[in-house]
């Protein structure tokens, strides 16, 4: 089984003059990143591999959440799934190294909303809702596949195991 975890980078702040990709995060994504990479630890969800955005605020997200995970966990920036549509983010999920069984992609919203619902058509109803409805910053959708290689992933195999919006986090 594999485990795919998609991430909604934390909140950013809006900068006057600096270009999309360049945005850092702001006082609430600081705040965020780490109670949901202790969260991630919390439920034993601690990824094998990372696959970041190139953007500044994914590439921040992923240096507040690693530490938060108790370990060091290998990562790969991706520029293909910078503001990417479902078959670039599916495409790389594909292309994931085999080690380990749980993924971590960090990226942005609505490609990551629109993936998830994609792949995971099933699962917790009241998740699934709440994916449907509003995907926020550093959110977290956790994606049960029955398969044995990332290569395999194919739209509406997996199930939702969950989805964790911060504010539901103590």
């Amino acid at each position: 089984m594999k485990r795919l975890l998609l991430l909604r980078h934390a909140k950013s702040a809006w900068p006057e003059g600096v270009a999309d990709r360049d945005r850092p995060l702001g006082e609430r994504g600081r705040r965020d990143a780490p109670r949901i990479g202790a969260h991630i630890a919390a439920a034993g969800l601690r990824p094998d591999f990372a696959l970041v955005s190139s953007a500044r605020r994914t590439r921040e997200t992923w240096a507040l959440v690693e530490p938060a995970l108790g370990g060091s966990c290998p990562a790969r920036l991706a520029d293909s799934i910078y503001e990417a549509a479902p078959p670039a983010i599916l495409a790389a999920v594909r292309a994931a190294p085999e080690e380990g069984d749980t993924l971590l992609v960090v990226g942005h919203n609505p490609g990551l909303q629109d993936t998830a619902l994609l792949l995971a058509p099933q699962g917790a109803a009241e998740a699934l809702a709440r994916l449907a409805t509003k995907y926020p910053t550093a959110g977290l959708a956790v994606i049960a596949f029955d398969i044995g290689k990332w290569a395999d992933v194919e739209p509406g195999a997996g199930r939702l195991e969950a989805f964790v919006p911060p504010k539901t986090l103590p």
